[in-house]
């Protein structure tokens, strides 16, 4: 009867194996399909980083293992003796590649000192003018022939269907030779990944390598009064924590039909300026002035850009309101108009500080960082070690804390940022209590002076990944930076 009943079991065991397995059999139980997606609020992403009020660096719940989420559940250990009664298992579902951001509006070009009568004819050619407007930035100087002052008019204009970029900036170029003529290219917060869980309190520590001071008061009271800072970002929160009681004041630039950028990027930049003291993001200096102009807006559902033509109206409308030092934690191709604001800015006093950018060492220049002027920020962790997605090049000028920078989230919390986006607010403080001190100086003595403050940490002298090397915050308003030219 053994013998019998053993047989009958393998029996049933082969056919098992050799039977294919029905398709939604009523009784088959099923496994729930679980996907996950590693949002990360430092790639531009669309997800905010604002439930971060608990003391850590990170969400735990920001990656696929560890989460305090959904689990994927575990297999069954056991042998099933009947597998054709289980669902069959479901290949898992692919996520698509986001779709690259392009570099510039598809179809559009802009041009500053476009004459009236060569605007006439690119419209009767179906070029249609999207927006003009003046910019005081850009006003003719008293002095000089006509025919060699500067633009007072930045005009965009939207090719016709079916001309190519390049051909249409060949025509408009060909009808106003003096004109300045580019593409409408798009510049991208520079921030990459998010950061680790640092422990907290010692990622608000990470300005100790360069001696910033948690309480700068005393700073401030050594140094004096302490000029307007502008910042050029995407949106902001001012009704965070950290910023509820700044001297804040914010303008957008960008269309209001157009969907407004995320608050993550202008929001840890601005509380890493201005963040009150004592809250989850102090701020380097406080107690001073802020203008946020956000120039951003959100394109393909997820990435924050910033175009040519708003970029070159927040330069403009800072200066109509005398700011000195500008931060632009942002980075994108060389134009030709936005080159020339630049220039303008300078030869006005402006100090512009830039990030260098986060496409990698062995990457080309990225602007406004590469301008001639521009005091462009690369960016090192607490090792003093340097930032591995930075630009490097002959035009960085020096380092700051860019890795587990703690700062605001966008909402209510606090959280560690990495990328050259929050080296360049270290240095905007400096140049700031730098011109507390020595209101007359020019941009070029500003340059001057923070090299002077800078610690050598590279190659011996100026070099391509640090610049003149490290800020040191502990000589600002002391006998020795004084002394500099």
């Amino acid at each position: 009867m053994d013998r019998i009943l053993a047989r009958l079991l393998g029996g049933l065991l082969s056919l098992a194996l050799i039977l294919p397995p029905p398709v939604n059999l009523p009784f088959a139980p099923s496994l729930p399909l679980i996907s996950f997606a590693h949002a990360d609020d430092d790639d531009d992403g669309g997800g905010d980083d604002d439930d971060d009020d608990d003391g850590g660096g990170g969400r735990s719940d920001r990656g696929g293992s560890g989460g305090s989420g959904d689990r994927t559940p575990s297999r069954q250990s056991g042998f099933t003796l009947f597998p054709f009664l289980q669902s069959p298992r479901q290949a898992p579902v692919r996520r698509a590649a986001p779709a690259a951001i392009p570099d510039r509006v598809p179809n559009e070009i802009i041009a500053a000192g476009l004459p009236e009568a060569a605007i006439t004819q690119l419209t009767t050619e179906g070029y249609r003018v999207a927006e003009r407007q003046s910019l005081a930035l850009l006003a003719p100087e008293p002095v000089g022939e006509p025919a060699n002052q500067p633009a007072t008019e930045i005009v965009r204009l939207v090719v016709p269907r079916g001309t190519g970029l390049e051909a249409a900036r060949a025509r408009v170029t060909a009808l106003a030779p003096v004109a300045e003529v580019d593409f409408n290219h798009y510049y991208r917060p520079e921030q990459t990944e998010t950061a680790p869980d640092c422990g907290g309190q010692s990622c608000a520590l990470v300005r100790e390598i360069i001696g910033w001071p948690l309480d700068p008061a005393g700073l401030v009271q050594r140094c004096g009064s302490l000029p307007k800072i502008g910042l050029i970002d995407t949106a902001i929160n001012p009704a965070h924590p950290s910023l509820d009681k700044a001297r804040l004041e914010v303008i957008r630039i960008s269309d209001d039909a157009l969907p407004q950028s995320g608050r993550q990027h202008g929001t840890a930049v601005a509380a890493l300026l201005v963040g009150a003291t004592g809250s989850r993001a102090p701020g380097l200096l406080p107690s001073s002035d802020l203008i946020a102009v956000d120039a951003f807006r959100r394109l393909g559902g997820s990435a924050d850009v910033a175009s040519t033509f708003d970029l070159v109206r927040a330069l403009d409308a800072l200066s109509s309101r005398n700011v000195r030092v500008i931060n632009l934690s942002l980075a994108g191709p060389d134009n030709v108009l936005l080159k020339k604001t630049v220039e303008a800015m300078i030869a006005r006093g402006a100090i512009l500080v830039a990030a260098v950018g986060n496409a990698g060492p062995r990457a080309k220049p990225l602007y406004p960082s590469g301008y001639e002027g521009v005091i462009a920020v690369t960016a090192v962790d607490r090792s003093r070690n340097p930032y591995r997605r930075a630009n490097r090049g002959e035009h960085v000028d020096i380092a700051a804390p860019g890795v587990n920078v703690w700062t605001a989230a966008s909402i209510s919390g606090a959280r560690p940022k990495s990328g050259t986006s929050f080296a360049a607010p270290f240095v905007s403080a400096a140049a700031a209590v730098l011109l507390a001190e020595r209101p007359d100086l020019t941009p070029a003595q500003m340059a001057e002076a923070l090299s002077l403050l800078a610690q050598d940490i590279g190659a011996p002298g100026r070099d391509q990944v640090f610049g003149w090397g490290l800020l040191d915050a502990r000589r600002l308003c002391t006998a020795e930076a004084s002394a500099a030219p």
